[in-house]
């Protein structure tokens, strides 16, 4: 049975039982370690979509990597909410690696809770940052510079006017942050406009 077949039959009906059992709070993604791209993917708030590359650099995974289970990490997502991730690699009947499938769990209702209840009970809150996050995801630098520009500037990232997106833009273009492949159209998703838009947008800028 080929590749896909076995992510079609396998990983993708058990990646739908959960998503119905765990509710929207959980986006669950298969990679195809064939084509190292998202094969498929339920809840999708990450905003990636099914053909995107998988960057399994980033997601800690390697070709012979032993482990079955890979985490659990905390991420940022693009519009600030902390997720929790951990991933499960799926093999064939000769034990090589044909998917991984990562459930990326959405911590901002158990986080909002937890902070009323510190509120209530007076106990401090720990800003601490693990020592090493995702060091080398290009998503999560992404999603924190975005997150933190709009908070900086009392923006809504999901309404921003033209003028500021052209300012926030900008601030990604000095800092090389468009340098990898596909990253314009991964903010294109998540400013919640065309990658043309992006690219005129860059013109402009430029």
């Amino acid at each position: 049975m080929s590749q896909d077949a076995l992510v079609e039959r396998t990983a993708v009906p058990i990646a739908e039982a959960l998503s119905k059992l765990l509710g929207s709070n959980v986006e669950i993604v298969i990679h195809s370690l064939a084509t190292e791209t998202v094969a498929y993917i339920c809840n999708p708030y990450s905003k990636r979509q099914i053909g995107d590359p998988s960057y399994l650099s980033e997601l800690d995974f390697r070709e012979d990597d032993d482990r079955d289970v890979i985490g659990p990490h905390e991420r940022v997502n693009w519009d600030g909410r902390v997720v929790r991730t951990i991933s499960a690699v799926l093999r064939d009947d000769d034990g090589k690696p044909f998917a991984l499938t990562c459930f990326n769990y959405d911590l901002s209702d158990i986080m909002a809770a937890q902070n009323a209840i510190t509120a209530l009970i007076g106990a401090p809150v720990s800003t601490g940052e693990p020592d090493a996050l995702f060091k080398n995801d290009w998503h999560e630098k992404m999603n924190r510079f975005i997150v933190d520009w709009c908070r900086d500037k009392n923006k809504n990232v999901d309404a921003l006017a033209k003028e500021d997106r052209l300012e926030l833009l900008g601030e990604i273009v000095r800092t090389d942050g468009l340098r990898e492949k596909h990253a314009a159209s991964y903010v294109a998703r998540v400013l919640n406009v065309s990658r043309a838009t992006i690219y005129n947008d860059i013109k402009v800028i430029r």
